[in-house]
């Protein structure tokens, strides 16, 4: 049995609009012009080698949501048999992440290119989610390895709320079993969700595909259909209707490694829907970024550029990241941030959001490792 662990504190100057996070408009993680010293995240993420063919994994995260708490993003068993031929399978079942992000491959789902991912991985780390059980199928050649799978899972019927109701965001704030979504809402209110329910009874699949050569470039495709029924509903926060949504979308993107550099591309294009009383309400939505890192030694900058968007409310958004990674020992990371999010949509898509936004988000974060 293995433990890994990670804990950081950040020094941020945030921009004006009360974040996201506590029911505002802002896009970014901090807001109100708030500044100082601030939890970041902790987490303990426990593996096991149970056999050599079975393999266990439990995340255990301490967020700032809508309040401090303790969450569980993953835990799920996998058996990948050893094989000796070009061909090797495996089966996994429970709670985790589906294989959609080419930026979060570190401890506990974080990314050691940024402390905030991009608007795609962030909406992932926020209501994307199996909880079920996946089959994989991978072909190793000389040319390269060849991987396909998908999966069927349940408890992702709310997935597509937030974006509808609030749009994009940027924020390295994962959701898990136990933590509550905060939709936008007036001063005073909390109206707060599980983002990871069952509503309706149905199952949602998806499947993936993926191409990764010697000479240093990968391709990954997924599909994601959630499958909710739009007219269905649970009773919440004081007898409000939290229904379904109806979740579609494509994701694509690839990675180029040459030397020290390393380029990653990703695009996300799908729709999301919700029928109360029979009027249906559908929401495109798309987002893409261009991520450039260079790795050398202990030093790691980065520089990300993305756009995103969504229809009906209409939301048109880009944002810059640029961050400054500098890691002396295994156990110590720093990184100086930068984050420059610009927006402009309707004004009555949020509840008091204007409908010109923008502003600037610095961290300067502090994470030791164990």
């Amino acid at each position: 049995m293995k433990l890994h662990a990670f804990a950081d504190a950040r020094l941020v100057d945030a921009p004006s609009p009360t974040s996201f996070i506590d029911g505002g408009s802002g896009h970014a993680r901090y807001g109100d012009g708030e500044r100082g010293v601030r939890f970041g995240a902790a987490g303990v993420v426990v593996t096991a080698q149970l056999t050599p063919a079975l393999f266990a994994l439990v995340d255990v995260q301490a967020q700032r949501t809508d309040r401090t708490d303790l969450q569980v993003p993953e835990a799920f068993l996998r058996y990948r048999p050893v094989s000796t031929s070009a061909w090797r399978g495996s089966v996994k079942a429970g709670l985790y992440f589906l294989p959609i992000s080419l930026e979060n491959d570190g401890v506990g789902w974080t990314s050691p290119w940024t402390v905030t991912p991009s608007a795609i991985n962030s909406w992932v780390g926020e209501e994307i989610r199996g909880f079920g059980a996946e089959a994989r199928e991978e072909w190793r050649g000389v040319a390269g390895t060849f991987t396909a799978g998908g999966g069927l899972f349940r408890h992702n019927d709310v997935a597509g709320n937030i974006l509808a109701l609030r749009g994009w965001s940027l924020s390295d704030v994962t959701y898990g079993l136990g933590g509550r979504l905060r939709e936008p809402a007036e001063a005073g209110e909390r109206e707060v969700y599980d983002p990871f329910h069952a509503i309706g009874g149905r199952t949602g699949w998806y499947a993936d595909a993926a191409w990764k050569a010697p000479a240093g470039w990968e391709l990954r495709l997924l599909r994601y259909d959630n499958r909710a029924d739009p007219s269905a509903y649970r009773l919440y926060a004081g007898g409000e209707k939290l229904f379904a949504w109806r979740t579609r979308f494509w994701s694509a993107g690839a990675v180029w490694t040459r030397g020290p550099v390393t380029l990653i591309a990703q695009a996300m294009d799908g729709d999301t829907e919700v029928r109360p009383d029979g009027v249906s309400y559908r929401t495109p939505f798309r987002s893409a970024f261009l991520l450039a890192g260079w790795n050398r030694g202990a030093w790691r900058p980065a520089l990300r550029v993305e756009r995103f968007g969504t229809d009906n409310p209409r939301e048109r958004g880009h944002a810059v990241t640029a961050a400054l990674n500098w890691r002396p020992r295994d156990w110590l990371r720093l990184t100086a941030e930068w984050l420059h999010v610009h927006v402009d949509r309707d004004a009555s898509a949020v509840i008091g959001d204007p409908s010109r936004q923008g502003g600037e988000q610095w961290q300067l974060m502090a994470r030791v490792y164990y």
